[in-house]
């Protein structure tokens, strides 16, 4: 397929720009991809999807501050750092993205708060990319504890405020535990401890996958053919416990819920010759869009994505391309709410 053909045109009005009051009582639209079907409802009410011994999916990746402002050494120009990825956790060595990036070049010094904090541009890996070394004033203390003091909530570029207090719990899971994510895994920000019980209560087996979702999951892509994008990788781990309780679902004809994009490419990414999943963990820049037949899931639930989107693209893949971008007329049209912090809709 053509990447003109996930096209089409969203109002920047429809973008959430803070979260609904309580986590689950956001809009849900339910999408039957055998008939079309589209329902209308909130998310408390997915509850009724499931049924007992179906597995649930999460991703439990821990979203970190992971945007600084500095200083230049010298001029005191203000400079955005945006952590990627921790390359050498002993050299306090990062991907990351700059700007002005005109103005970072090797060699350079930034300097964040009073200079209690210090990082040396090392190398450049692209336009805005460089790789740096930070140098902190206390090197017994947790680099995670120190990024905490000057970093903030990596909030989206769609989401167009500043950050403010409550980001720093909504812009989180409720069963976030792995640190590594540099944007959240939106799809599960829907989900309540109260909403998990009651599923847990139905007799839904709850298990996680840990997928650090990276910027390049919204990476604009330049090609028209697809075949050509490259998704930047991500790290992921799936442990033990999930792979059983996923392959015994599969081998008792239950249903696998996969919560998010990130967790319906993880679990794609390790599947046996046999269509079974494995545990194992590694990196993946697995690039899902139509036609594409899924081995695992058997639902997936996400967020409304931007148009020419990987992420649309992988619901589309998922739940037809026609059913989709019809369902995203009629979100449109009912006025859902599109991104992080947007509605949800459930692909069974």
């Amino acid at each position: 397929m053509k990447l003109s053909e996930f096209d089409f045109k969203l109002a920047s009005t429809r973008t959430a720009l803070h979260p609904a009051e309580n986590r689950d009582e956001s809009r849900l639209m339910v999408v039957h991809k055998k008939t079309g079907k589209i329902e209308h409802k909130q998310f408390k009410d997915i509850i009724k999807y499931f049924s007992e011994d179906d597995v649930l999916v999460l991703n439990d990746t821990r979203v970190f501050p992971a945007r600084l402002y500095g200083q230049k050494e010298k001029t005191g120009a203000k400079i955005e750092v945006f952590l990627l990825r921790e390359l050498n956790p002993e050299l306090n060595l990062w991907d990351v993205l700059v700007d002005p990036a005109r103005k970072i070049r090797v060699g350079n010094k930034l300097y964040f708060g009073d200079g209690e904090l210090v990082a040396e541009v090392i190398d450049n890996t692209t336009s805005r990319g460089r790789t740096i070394r930070f140098i902190p004033e206390d090197s017994e203390k947790n680099f995670y504890d120190i990024i905490h003091e000057y970093g903030e909530t990596p909030l989206p570029k769609e989401i167009k405020r500043k950050v403010d207090k409550k980001d720093e719990s909504r812009f989180q899971t409720v069963y976030a535990k792995n640190i590594g994510a540099v944007a959240a895994p939106a799809a599960g920000l829907h989900f309540t401890e109260i909403l998990l019980k009651k599923l847990e209560l139905k007799g839904v087996r709850i298990v996680n996958i840990t997928s650090h979702t990276g910027l390049g999951t919204f990476k604009d892509i330049d090609v028209e053919d697809l075949t050509k994008h490259k998704m930047d990788s991500e790290n992921y781990s799936i442990p033990e416990e999930t792979a059983l309780a996923v392959n015994y679902a599969l081998d008792n004809n239950k249903k696998v819920f996969a919560v998010g994009t990130s967790s319906m490419k993880t679990l794609e990414t390790a599947v046996t010759a046999n269509d079974r999943l494995k545990s194992k963990s590694g990196w993946t820049d697995k690039f899902i869009f139509p036609p594409y037949e899924f081995k695992i899931c058997s639902a997936m639930i996400t967020n409304f994505h931007s148009p020419k989107s990987t992420l649309l693209m992988m619901a589309t893949a998922f739940g037809g391309f026609d059913t989709i971008m019809k369902a995203y007329k009629v979100a449109i049209k009912e006025k859902y709410m599109f991104h992080t912090y947007g509605d949800a809709i459930i692909i069974i």
